[in-house]
């Protein structure tokens, strides 16, 4: 009866890590939000907002700010001086938890809030990662600068460079886990910072101007790569194989979209098609199983920020200079436009907060004709608009809309504007 009751026990106390697992916060934890960039949350958004607090990063910012599941705010800015990663109390009036100063010129890597409110964030030649509190809890180097990183579930990170090195690491540890994939060969590990000018404007001298799409349910990674002496950017398929040797496999390099990528690439919820912008004004689908084009719409516009995607296949078009606000449904080997808004200009990619809520920083406004800056917030199924909120004294362009868990909406621009609204 002693060796049952023994049996048993042991039974009972197997592995139990998984809880601390390195998992995304439940709010907005990264720029799109999710891995799949889809700039999707499920949470259920408000029409009627009200702004509460508005505050400076005292510099520019290049990427939307994160959102914690304890709704804590993180901003990479880039500052002639002083601080410039900042982690902010958003439901306390933007109030500074704690600030340290990178090394400058990554402002397009946003910040990573995972489950623990641990921060992950790049700098060129290093990625790192914070606790809760300003002191750096592991540091890394890597060749150029990290786009976003992704978590990758298994309590690994995904941290792709501009100058095209992936690698995996532990989460917590901060080492290397299996293989390194380099999609560009002959890079100097010591000149970290070359091409960086480019990026922010996607040219050939950055490698991948845009951070990585990835699907948990297929396991597959999708980035955008400008060769050397190519005529264009095109995309590039790895997959990830967790518990298996070699860790990082590249399965295809896809040209379909002929001149060229812009933007990071989306992936649908399922994982099975790839959603991007081309330099030719048109939206693409590809499959993601081997990059093949799927279809392609013309959007009559450049979007230059990436699409936002719903779980139900509802595609919301990017924004830019001159662009127009257009959804699209998936309908398997080709696109169905549902609705057109030619009366909208949006600047900023769509964040969908459920099936009922869009926002979107658009130009203009009520009394601002074309110029200012304005939040509109929209029915995604219909685009029809809600409301809309003047974003005082905005300059520069924006950045991004960001979710939070309690339904509270951040907009931010590239001059450092941070405003934050709360459900009214």
């Amino acid at each position: 009866m002693s060796a049952i009751v023994l049996t048993v026990a042991l039974a009972s106390c197997g592995n139990t890590d998984s809880w601390v697992d390195t998992v995304p916060a439940q709010g907005w934890p990264a720029q799109y939000g999710d891995a799949a960039n889809s700039s999707y949350s499920p949470t259920a958004g408000s029409g009627r907002l009200a702004l509460r607090w508005t505050r400076s990063v005292k510099g520019s910012l290049a990427a939307s700010v994160s959102l914690s599941s304890r709704n804590w705010l993180a901003a990479n800015a880039q500052t002639p001086g002083g601080c410039s990663l900042m982690e902010w109390e958003n439901d306390d009036n933007g109030r500074q938890r704690w600030c340290t100063r990178l090394y400058q010129g990554g402002g397009t890597s946003g910040p990573l809030f995972d489950g623990f409110d641990n921060l992950y964030v790049g700098q060129p030649g290093a990625i790192l990662s914070f606790p809760v509190t300003q002191w750096i809890r592991w540091r890394r180097p890597v060749m150029g600068m990290p786009t976003t990183p992704r978590v990758l579930g298994h309590g690994q990170l995904l941290v792709a460079t501009h100058l095209g090195q992936v690698q995996v690491f532990d989460g917590h540890r901060g080492v290397v886990v299996g293989n390194s994939v380099d999609l560009v060969n002959d890079v100097d590990p010591s000149d970290f910072t070359r091409g960086l000018s480019d990026c922010a404007t996607a040219q050939a001298g950055c490698p991948v101007a845009a951070a990585p799409a990835f699907s948990a349910a297929t396991g597959m990674i999708v980035l955008s790569l400008w060769e050397p002496e190519a005529p264009a950017a095109v995309l590039v398929g790895l997959k990830y194989h967790p518990g298996q040797t070699p860790l990082l496999t590249r399965e295809w390099t896809s040209s379909a979209v002929g001149d060229g990528v812009l933007a990071s690439p989306v992936l649908s919820s399922d994982g099975s098609t790839v959603y991007v912008n081309g330099r030719d004004q048109r939206l693409w689908a590809l499959n993601a199983a081997d990059g093949k084009a799927k279809w392609s719409v013309p959007l009559k516009f450049l979007a230059q920020t990436p699409p936002s995607v719903t779980p139900g296949g509802l595609i919301v078009s990017g924004g830019g200079p001159d662009t127009r606000l257009v959804a699209f449904k998936d309908a398997g080997n080709h696109a169905q436009e549902i609705w057109r808004r030619n009366d909208v200009s949006p600047l900023s990619t769509s964040s969908l907060a459920g099936q009922g809520v869009g926002y979107a920083v658009v130009t203009g406004g009520p009394g601002q004709g074309e110029r200012g800056m304005t939040l509109l917030a929209f029915e995604p199924g219909s685009g029809h608009t809600l409301n809309s909120y003047r974003l005082p004294e905005a300059t520069g362009f924006p950045v991004g809309v960001s979710i939070g868990r309690d339904r509270r909406v951040v907009a931010a621009t590239s001059d450092g504007q941070v405003y934050s609204f709360a459900p009214n």
